[in-house]
């Protein structure tokens, strides 16, 4: 768990995906070089296969996508810029935990496992919450490749009404905003687990950015509830929620000492940004992507 990220080897995922072809990457290649605000030599082909697999092998959504999910990297600097593990991503590391879980859901997606370490609302802070979630799920995903679907559960056991007011809306909407059009996943669902009695306050704070596919995949699992394990074995859930998987303290540890083993890897990542100045007609600003109408990529629903 603590070693260097090693990429997921590219002909491997022509095995695990016959039906695409070295020359549709290579095709998104050479789309690359006509793109001169792109940061195509820093984008690998494992980056173009995630890519145009998730867009479901269509050249120009994959196209739209890549432009849209680099761009986004650059300009979501709270989340994004100069990543490495610094204090606040130890805090929040201690704060909350992020367990990538090595079982997959009934249906054979890839799952994440978030929940609350520390209680207190004061310690919670959102922005560091994505930027830590961001740094784990790219070294997951860069290891493992393409996966089926994702899944995203979240785990409100420890939730009080204090870390729903300190959600803002701007982040809340920017990471709604990246999930659901830039993130080089097929997203197959989301689940919150021990529903609170507030939780109708924080769908009403998510519903205006939720678009009608990803609301349809949300479930939302009451207290006590065994509802969850249609989707998901119990035994895929670390130990303290009943699984067979680790600890929280270990996968706690274990992925501190992951990130610091892979600063390199995170310094290479930080170069995958865009030029806005080199882009061809108007540079790109937050506002200018909120105005965008409709979607470039397409939810799956299970």
């Amino acid at each position: 768990m603590s070693s260097a990220v090693k990429p997921f080897p590219v002909e491997k995922e022509y095995e695990k995906n016959p039906n695409i072809k070295p020359e549709d990457i290579k095709k998104l290649r050479e789309w690359l070089k006509t793109q001169p605000h792109l940061p195509a030599d820093h984008l690998t082909d494992l980056d173009l296969m995630l890519t145009y697999y998730c867009c479901d092998r269509s050249q120009e959504v994959s196209k739209q996508v890549l432009d849209l999910h680099y761009t986004l990297r650059t300009l979501f600097t709270v989340f994004f810029k100069d990543r490495c593990l610094d204090r606040k991503i130890d805090l929040c590391l201690d704060t909350i935990l992020f367990a990538p879980l090595p079982t997959p859901t009934l249906k054979g997606d890839r799952a994440v496992y978030v929940r609350l370490l520390d209680p207190d609302p004061r310690n919670f802070f959102f922005p560091e919450t994505v930027r830590t979630f961001m740094m784990m799920f790219d070294m997951w995903q860069y290891e493992e490749g393409t996966w089926p679907g994702f899944v995203l559960v979240i785990d409100m056991d420890q939730a009080v009404m204090g870390h729903i007011t300190r959600l803002e809306i701007m982040t809340v909407r920017q990471v709604l905003y990246f999930l659901q059009e830039a993130m080089l996943v097929k997203l197959k669902g989301v689940h919150f687990l021990n529903a609170p009695h507030f939780m109708d306050k924080l769908m009403m704070l998510l519903k205006p950015f939720l678009k009608k596919e990803l609301l349809e995949t949300m479930h939302i699992h009451q207290v006590n509830s065994d509802s969850f394990y249609q989707h998901m074995s119990k035994k895929a859930l670390p130990k303290e929620e009943g699984g067979e998987y680790k600890d929280h303290a270990t996968i706690r540890d274990e992925l501190i000492q992951r990130m610091k083993t892979n600063t390199d890897f995170l310094r290479e990542e930080n170069k995958k940004r865009v030029n806005e100045t080199l882009r061809p007609g108007k540079a790109k600003t937050v506002e200018d992507l909120f105005g965008i109408q409709g979607s470039f990529k397409k939810l799956d629903i299970d």
